[in-house]
């Protein structure tokens, strides 16, 4: 898939302000600093287009990228932020939670998981919650190629007992470095996207 063109994002917080037009959506779940303006960057092959952040918590809102004027990619607040107050964090996952069961565009999910470390106590609640409704998930292991080759084998058997993921399901390692997995995902948004 060629990305031809990226649209600045159409912002929301609440259903009525999602996009109308009825396109394919692609959510990308994670939690904070794991790295998903850099996932989408790499994506779409722009360098500063999703802004990057060193500091957790900055995305507050629902953003909706419309690529090739064909599908959107939803980025949404990271998880597991502790900059963020209680209260906050809670209206954070009251709007993805609405997002999730109310949104028939939506297609499949990217959850990104830091592949340097086992998957937090956030991770698997997110894993399992998205499981229990049935959702399409892919977990896409970001950072990759911060793990030597001699790690690796230990740490994707890691994360995969974890999440006790089973083997049919995908498990794509991701670097924005090397673009290791960009082609695995940007094929699994072809299969919706015709």
């Amino acid at each position: 898939m060629q990305i031809e063109s990226v649209e600045e994002p159409i912002i929301a917080i609440r259903v009525s302000q999602y996009p109308i037009d009825n396109k394919c959506e692609f959510l990308l779940l994670g939690r904070s600093n794991v790295g998903k303006s850099s996932f989408i960057n790499t994506l779409i092959e722009r360098k500063n287009f999703a802004r990057t952040s060193s500091k957790p918590g900055k995305t507050q809102t629902l953003n909706f990228y419309l690529v090739n004027k064909n599908f959107y990619l939803v980025d949404v607040p990271g998880y597991g932020y502790a900059s963020v107050s209680k209260d906050k964090q809670k209206k954070f996952g009251i709007m993805i939670e609405n997002y999730l069961q109310t949104r028939e565009n939506l297609k499949h999910i990217f959850l990104l998981i830091d592949y340097r470390h086992k998957p937090t106590e956030d991770d698997i609640l997110m894993y399992n919650f998205l499981k229990y409704y049935n959702l399409d998930v892919s977990i896409v292991a970001t950072k990759y190629d911060k793990v030597s080759k001699n790690g690796r084998i230990k740490q994707d058997k890691l994360i995969k007992d974890t999440l006790k993921l089973g083997e049919n399901e995908n498990f794509l390692p991701f670097s924005t470095i090397t673009k290791k997995g960009r082609n695995e995902v940007l094929e699994i948004i072809e299969r919706f996207v015709k």
